[in-house]
């Protein structure tokens, strides 16, 4: 039997590939699309059987035979992206043909939603009157979710989806300006010994917008608990549960980069009187299509029977940052 992983070259997918090879399972279709070439690295120390292009995957996929799971997570994930009908044909359509093709076939389906799907709501719980996209990529998701519900008293086999906050972590490199900001401290800093995050917006003040920020590895664990529970269907947040501002972040990477360095620690207090964190205007462009706070609701996600403590920004961002400087 064969694991399929879509977006497998991507941030998730490619984690997620790895979290498979863990385990000892190395007979993984990987599906991408290496239009920009640069992602193949996330998959060169991961072990698969085939790889096929996002174009022609579908056409062949009645010849793979008998499949253990499909793990959908490629999709256009750039919410700046302006092109409604290349997002609702990549995001929305083909992920229904091969949402129809593992329901035929009674075969597990585990896919990537969005928080996105929210908008600028305060209230983030996987219910209908809770969701309002602000942009084309948060509709795509959306409107997938919600057929998922129409179709889910009548599903032959699970039907999982997982709306993911502000994931972090190794293998985002390629991402370039959709990189986490985590990525992007990381590299102000190192470059230019300061960081710079956006001044006050949305009634919160200067780098203390709020997000729920979840490390891939953390992201990772859940997508695996779900695919070793099979009977467990329905669509759930994937978040820590706690918001926390992008100074904090910020602090976290700074103060990992310090200890690298065998520096000690600084308080934000200090990081802003030094200069190390600085705030620039926020774009105008983005005012209209910014989410300034979300906090996942994991209720649900824990009712379902997962209960592993999730990483605090601290942990998850010293962790990353280790393994950013290993990379260099």
């Amino acid at each position: 039997m064969v694991y399929i992983v879509t977006g497998a070259a991507g941030f998730i997918g490619s984690n997620i590939v790895k979290g498979l090879n863990e385990r000892g399972i190395t007979n993984i279709i990987a599906v991408d699309n290496l239009k920009h070439a640069q992602k193949f690295r996330n998959l060169t120390d991961c072990e698969i059987a085939d790889y096929f292009d996002k174009s022609e995957f579908l056409e062949n996929l009645p010849s793979l035979g008998k499949i253990a799971a499909v793990l959908h997570q490629g999709a256009c994930s750039d919410t700046m992206e302006s092109d409604g009908r290349y997002m609702m044909e990549n995001n929305y359509r083909y992920s229904l043909a091969l949402l129809d093709h593992c329901q035929e076939n009674s075969v597990p389906y585990i896919y990537a939603s969005s928080a996105s799907v929210y908008g600028s709501g305060t209230v983030f719980r996987e219910s209908r009157e809770f969701e309002s996209p602000l942009n084309v990529y948060g509709y795509s998701k959306f409107l997938f979710d919600q057929i998922v519900r129409k179709r889910m008293a009548k599903k032959t086999a699970q039907i999982a989806g997982f709306r993911y906050f502000n994931v972090y972590g190794q293998r985002e490199t390629h991402k370039g300006r959709m990189a986490s900001v985590a990525f992007h401290f990381f590299n102000q800093y190192r470059e230019n010994g300061c960081v710079k995050l956006f001044e006050g917006s949305g009634g919160f003040g200067a780098g203390e917008q709020r997000r729920d920020f979840v490390s891939v590895e953390d992201v990772t664990r859940v997508n695996l608990f779900f695919l070793d529970h099979p009977e467990i269907s329905g669509i759930y947040n994937v978040g820590t549960g706690a918001s926390e501002p992008f100074n904090s972040v910020a602090v976290a990477a700074i103060n990992a980069c310090l200890a690298h360095d065998g520096k000690e620690p600084m308080t934000l207090a200090e990081m802003k009187e030094k200069n190390v964190i600085q705030y620039i205007p926020f774009p105008e462009g983005l005012k209209k299509q910014y989410q300034s706070y979300t906090e996942a609701d994991v209720g649900a996600l824990r009712q379902a029977g997962y209960d592993t403590p999730f990483l605090t920004v601290e942990q998850g961002v010293s962790r990353y940052i280790e393994h950013l400087f290993k990379g260099q």
